[in-house]
């Protein structure tokens, strides 16, 4: 996967890194050779590993291999699992209605909603001289405890039950605004290679989803719902190892004077930066457009699995339909990186958020049936369906996430990238209750799912009108700077004097 050239990188590099290995092979090849096919074959397989060691060599590997572990282990696999291990348990376990497991839904968003905290935390209240590594061991600590609680318990109340999965988001929201903030100041530092950044991130994480959707109905089906959430002890003991072996500076404790001035700082950093409208607006999209996207996943799924109404899918195929839509997922990080990812936000943004009203028609399809009317069984209809709406879900979130590290100013890159993406939190938030509200106002419950297909219209409607808002984002390309670096006024008061997780050489320090 070759970089986005900008002339920067043209005049450090003669030639581009992600393609440098490959020169060289060239170099070596005759003619003959080089219209071989196996050797282009061989070219096409070594182009992956060529791109992950340029990204390695260019924004560190210790950058890098935080990625893998807290999108690809923690995210990924873990979310991916989590996902349908707590529906089978609110479903066969607890016994609630779909529309209340919506609710429960949103309540995991919680400690997403409270990244900025976390970004507080970690930057001005280090804990024994250290700033990051004590928070990754705190994060896996808690996912362990949260998860073996409801994984072993006899009985657990909802209330408990709640809690703890709760727990278990938290230690994973904990963990992801350390590699966030890093994201962050290197898309600053290295603008041309926020794309590939993102591509990076995505696709850890869709990797890691693809191991955790195969395996989690064979878990269920196994192991039960509730054993399968003791599997997520597993990703949080690598986040307390992440914690013990990462590297970092010890710092002096900082004065409480100190530490005051700092959080005054970059509370009022942030909201200067917010009140500006290249920020603001974009930001407002973002939310609305997943706010009005409302989920109804769960009264999709209960449906699913019903055997009266619905196609009556077992957990092994549940899982699997998932697992493929994680492969799709893939499909759709490398369509945006190979092709999209030089295209204007506005124009990309767009067209992204078109297919994706258009692709929900496809649920509407299914759950009236009219598949079968055409002739075409509900496991391949249903796996298409799922493959479209992950490469499209895909090719509209990542530039979003680029947008989000572009409106980042210097300086306060950590918490404000925590506070952008709690508000994205709070939009799937409020998809997760609007959703729920909309299955209990049309008594879509755990046996009638008669009116499920006007729910779905009615998401599908509101997905089309967020396209009226498409002005809010800006038109500059992916690469380019969107915030002014002269933002703030003091730079120097609200910049770490200490960068806590070092993603960058070790005998390199940060600019001041």
């Amino acid at each position: 996967m070759d970089l986005s050239e900008t002339q920067e990188l043209t005049k450090e590099h003669t030639i581009d890194p992600s393609e440098n290995f490959l020169y060289h092979q060239k170099s070596h090849i005759s003619p003959l050779h080089q219209n071989h096919s196996s050797n282009s074959f061989l070219l096409i397989v070594l182009e992956p590993f060529q791109w992950f060691h340029m990204l390695c060599k260019e924004l560190n590997t210790s950058f890098v291999l935080g990625v893998v572990l807290v999108y690809g282990v923690s995210q990924g696999f873990a979310g991916s699992f989590f996902r349908v291990v707590t529906d089978y348990y609110w479903k066969d376990v607890q016994r609630v209605q779909p529309s209340a497991v919506q609710l429960f839904i949103g309540l995991y968003y919680i400690p997403w909603l409270m990244k900025p905290i976390w970004g507080l935390l970690t930057d001005v209240f280090p804990i024994g001289g250290y700033q990051r590594r004590p928070y990754f061991i705190i994060a896996g600590v808690l996912g362990i405890v949260s998860s073996l609680t409801v994984a072993v318990t006899a009985k657990l109340s909802v209330i408990m039950a709640l809690l703890s999965l709760i727990g278990i988001t938290a230690g994973v929201a904990i963990a992801d605004v350390m590699i966030d903030a890093c994201t962050a100041r290197n898309s600053i530092e290295k603008p041309e290679l926020a794309p590939d950044m993102q591509s990076l991130c995505m696709l850890c994480s869709s990797v890691g989803a693809l191991i955790g959707y195969s395996t989690s109905g064979m878990s269920v089906h196994h192991l039960g719902a509730k054993g399968s959430l003791g599997v997520l002890a597993i990703p949080a003991i690598l986040l307390v190892v992440l914690g013990f072996f990462i590297y970092e500076l010890r710092c002096n404790r900082p004065s409480e004077k100190k530490t005051l001035e700092k959080v005054k700082g970059a509370t009022s950093s942030m909201y200067t930066t917010m009140k500006c409208p290249h920020v603001w607006k974009p930001t407002l999209y973002m939310y609305l457009s997943l706010a009005l996207s409302i989920s109804t996943s769960e009264g999709q799924f209960y449906w699913f699995t019903d055997p009266k109404a619905g196609p009556a899918f077992k957990q092994e195929v549940v899982g699997v339909i998932y697992a493929i839509g994680a492969l799709a997922s893939i499909v759709g990080v490398l369509i945006y990186h190979k092709l999209l990812k030089d295209y204007p936000f506005r124009n990309l943004l767009f067209c992204a958020q078109l297919l994706y009203g258009i692709s929900g028609m496809l649920d509407l399809v299914f759950v009236l049936r009219w598949n079968l009317k055409l002739g075409i069984p509900d496991y391949f209809f249903v796996v298409s369906e799922e493959c479209v709406l992950r490469i499209i879900t895909r090719i509209r979130w990542m530039p979003m996430m680029v947008l989000n590290t572009k409106l980042c100013p210097v300086g306060i890159e950590g918490t404000f990238f925590a506070l952008l993406m709690c508000i994205d939190s709070l939009g799937g938030l409020s998809s997760k209750w609007g959703g729920g509200l909309v299955l209990h106002v049309l008594h879509v419950t755990r046996t009638d799912f008669s009116n499920l297909w006007l729910a779905l219209l009615l998401r599908n409607l509101l997905r089309l009108s967020t396209l009226g808002l498409i002005f809010l984002i800006p038109k500059g390309n992916q690469s380019d700077v969107l915030v002014p670096t002269n933002l703030l006024r003091k730079r120097e008061a609200v910049i770490t004097e200490e960068e806590g997780l070092q993603l960058m050489p070790m005998d390199e320090k940060l600019e001041p």
